[in-house]
């Protein structure tokens, strides 16, 4: 039995600043998604603490800055292998806060060591590059060349659908590259930061260099955003929230990745039997609470019925229930008010020509994995972001046509196609607008060390820890007179 089985159901969550937890003037209750239970009190930070904890993370830029790419690298070693020997804790919270099933928190943990295990390698891979100066007649006599140097303070903004990985992708590469952190969590998975954070304290990362400050986002993640000494916000979550940021955040650095409606495209010589469990996985993992969950497919006219046909039987054996259950696949959405949107969605879909071939409703409070067909594009659930378990499946007779409706979207994240022609999968990748092709997969694929990023109102900039490190760096040239 893990040691958070053995907790009381409600434990007392301090603020992590200067490598020390610290009181707050108040708390607040947080309930689990799925049962209602109340399972902590959060601290919640007023300006003043987070004024305090950007201070501490100011004052430690030095200490890290200074320190040996070897040494973050073994700190960053470290972090991963704690998280090893206490996956099934870091698992179990993960489930308890968000209610995702425990198989899909598991693999995130396995997700999380391997992130912190790139940090770990692209700390010793920082480097610049030597420029031909001779190459220009004033430049003869001289040489020259680059270096990355830390970027400072960062202010980190994460969201609740992958509360520990989607931190590892900002601190992980943060601290590879020498910077320290202001870490703001989502207000309903605070748990899995605040765990990190001692676990990072226990790999002996000096006091200061992260500080996890939990609370309203209006008065927390405004004072981060708004401070002169941070010198860059790294957010992921809502296109209006990430819009906002940039527009508070003058010229600091900003990396913001938002929201999408991904798609998939399949052609008609696809074979259908093939792809089914990677598009339920696509569709339906963590109740499709992730940014580049499948939410649109176009499917061939083809082949159009028979892949309707078993995507939908598969979705129907899907098992809904308590996340802490190993056969469950679908549980509780994140919030109350998550599920009524979707039902209002429901009632828009319901009122118009597309039809609701399977799920739409709640079911002991969990939204039924549901798949829609004949979704005009100006319907919420084709032309906005679910982030849920819910699917338009709609039927198309070219891949030009798939295309040009894939691109008709204010999104542009990542987008997938199964074809066995070249030259389609090449003209997909050449003409679809997204920061990422998946040619032959599901647009939800990931891997760690990947580029990963949009376009449009998906965001800027791009995550996947070396691409991190980049933006987290600063270039500095120099120049020799050798004359």
């Amino acid at each position: 039995m893990s040691r958070l089985a053995n907790q009381a159901k409600s434990i007392k969550q301090f603020l992590f600043i200067n490598g020390t937890k610290i009181e707050a003037p108040a708390y607040a209750p947080l309930y689990s998604p799925y049962s209602g239970e109340e399972i902590a009190q959060i601290a919640m930070a007023d300006r003043h603490l987070t004024e305090q904890a950007i201070t501490a993370a100011h004052h430690a830029r030095k200490v890290i800055g200074k320190m040996p790419a070897y040494q973050r690298a073994e700190i960053l070693e470290r972090v991963a292998a704690l998280l090893k020997e206490r996956a099934d804790e870091a698992a179990e919270i993960i489930s308890r806060e968000s209610a995702k099933p425990i198989m899909f928190a598991q693999a995130e943990v396995a997700r999380t060591i391997e992130t912190y295990k790139f940090s770990a390698e692209e700390a010793k891979r920082i480097h610049g590059e030597t420029i031909p100066f001779d190459a220009a007649a004033g430049g003869a006599g001289r040489i020259g060349y680059t270096v990355r140097e830390p970027i400072g303070v960062i202010g980190a903004i994460t969201p609740f659908n992958f509360p520990l990985n989607l931190v590892a992708h900002k601190v992980g590469p943060a601290v590879a590259a020498g910077n320290t952190i202001v870490l703001k969590p989502a207000s309903q998975t605070p748990l899995s930061a605040l765990f990190i954070a001692e676990v990072f304290a226990e790999a002996g990362l000096p006091a200061g260099v992260l500080n996890v400050v939990t609370g309203p986002g209006g008065t927390v993640g405004d004072a981060i955003v708004e401070d002169e000494r941070v010198s860059m916000i790294t957010f992921t979550g809502s296109p209006s929230v990430g819009i906002s940021i940039r527009n508070k955040a003058g010229l600091k650095k900003t990396t913001l990745e938002l929201g999408s409606n991904s798609a998939l495209i399949i052609d008609k010589d696809v074979k259908i039997d093939e792809i089914i469990d990677r598009c339920i996985m696509g569709a339906f993992s963590n109740q499709g609470q992730v940014c580049i969950s499948l939410q649109r497919v176009y499917a061939h006219r083809e082949i159009y019925e028979e892949f309707v046909e078993k995507f939908t039987k598969a979705a129907k054996q899907l098992k809904a229930g308590d996340p802490l259950d190993p056969e469950t696949y679908i549980s509780a959405l994140i919030a109350k008010e998550e599920a009524d949107r979707l039902l209002e969605w429901m009632e828009e879909t319901k009122a118009s020509d597309a039809q609701i071939i399977t799920g739409g409703k709640l079911k002991n409070g969990i939204l039924e994995p549901t798949i829609i067909t004949g979704a005009d594009r100006k319907l919420k659930v084709s032309c906005q972001e679910a982030f849920a378990p819910v699917v338009v499946v709609n039927q198309i007779g070219s891949i030009e046509e798939a295309v040009e409706r894939v691109n008709d979207s204010r999104y542009g994240l990542q987008a997938g196609i199964y074809t066995n022609e070249i030259k389609t999968a090449l003209y997909a990748s050449q003409e679809l607008q997204v920061g990422g092709v998946i040619i032959n997969d599901v647009p939800t694929y990931r891997v760690d060390q990947m580029p990963y990023g949009g376009v449009k109102e998906s965001g800027t900039g791009r995550e996947g820890i070396k691409y991190a490190v980049e933006e987290m760096t600063e270039m500095k040239l120099v120049v020799w007179n050798q004359s």
